[in-house]
């Protein structure tokens, strides 16, 4: 056997006398008293079944423990429950992840008990029928990454949340939020803003012109006014999607971002012509500005052969290639 070969076949020992040594330890009584609760708590779902007493529940499926028996990483997939988000998730004190995706039958609002969950950096919740407020009380924990997306929760985004000083990854995307969205939310290196399909009315604020942000994706509200600082060439935006909102400024000098993959502003009343930045944004793979009220001759050479008729659609009066010549 090569080096290489021998490196990696002693890699994956230590990887597997390592876990071996975890799941042979035993695991924190209150961390077993917890899960307990919550497999029962479920309904006890056959994804739970070795979730049984008086066992080790670090050799427990669907977790991870920590090299002192400390359950530190909780996911549960496709159960088939039907069941209230159990409060007992709060008792998990060395929490630091939890996800919980495509569960249609788990209901019921977070529970206030997720305040105690001071070292969770990972809250998941996906394809589910939680319902009620996204809660301000999750200040109390260690947040990096906030998604909850494809649930049923409503009211406002807690401008609280931007006191979490590590959140850098936030999707909240098809529920039923409303009101206006927080200033200042991100933080950090990589931002991700992702609150698509819900009511969010106002302007987008200024905050989210700043920092590393890669992915703004606010289709499908109700948002209003001119974000011209997210239009700088220099922004390391890689994807910005603000259509179906009610949008309404003149676009013709937006100097878009050079980064700039995927870009989708249709659905709104932004007037103007195409702006000649496009001609420089060579990593634009997705290109949308239909049903706009967009004017005059589109601007040609460089990018702009990549994109089709197609991006133009059903604009006030767009003319010239890749549409009908203009008439003069």
């Amino acid at each position: 056997m090569s080096s290489p070969a021998l490196s990696v076949a002693f890699f994956l020992l230590l990887i597997s006398s390592s876990t071996l040594l975890v799941a042979s330890m035993d695991c924190n009584k209150g961390d077993r008293e917890a899960l307990l609760k919550i497999k029962e708590g479920l309904g006890n779902p056959p994804q739970l079944s070795t979730w049984i007493p008086a066992t080790n529940c670090c050799a427990w499926d669907n977790l991870y423990c920590d090299d002192t028996g400390r359950v530190y990483n909780v996911y549960i997939y496709n159960a088939d429950v039907t069941a209230a988000l159990p409060v007992a998730f709060g008792d998990l004190s060395a929490l630091q992840s939890l996800s919980l995706q495509d569960m249609p039958g788990l209901t019921g609002p977070i529970p206030r008990s997720f305040a105690k969950l001071s070292q969770l950096y990972l809250l998941s919740i996906s394809n589910t029928s939680i319902t009620g407020p996204v809660p301000d009380f999750l200040t109390s924990t260690n947040l990096s990454a906030l998604t909850l997306p494809s649930n049923k929760l409503s009211g406002p985004i807690p401008p609280a949340l931007s006191r979490l000083p590590y959140l850098r990854y936030v999707d909240l995307s098809h529920n039923m939020l409303s009101g206006p969205i927080p200033q200042g939310l991100l933080h950090g290196e990589y931002q991700f803003l992702i609150l698509s399909n819900n009511r969010l009315t106002g302007a987008i604020p200024s905050s989210y012109g700043k920092g590393d942000v890669n992915t703004i994706d606010l289709g499908h509200n109700r948002l209003t006014g001119y974000p011209s600082f997210l239009f700088d060439r220099t922004r390391p935006t890689v994807k910005l999607d603000l259509s179906w909102n009610e949008l309404a400024f003149d676009i013709t000098k937006a100097a878009l971002p050079w980064h700039l993959e995927y870009l989708d502003l249709s659905h709104n009343r932004i007037r103007g012509g195409v702006p000649k930045s496009l001609k420089d944004l060579y990593k634009l793979l997705v290109l949308n500005l239909t049903y706009n009220e967009l004017c005059g001759e589109i601007p040609t050479g460089r990018a702009m052969a990549y994109h089709g008729a197609e991006c133009y659609l059903h604009n006030k009066c767009l003319c010239g290639t890749p549409l009908p010549p203009c008439r003069h």
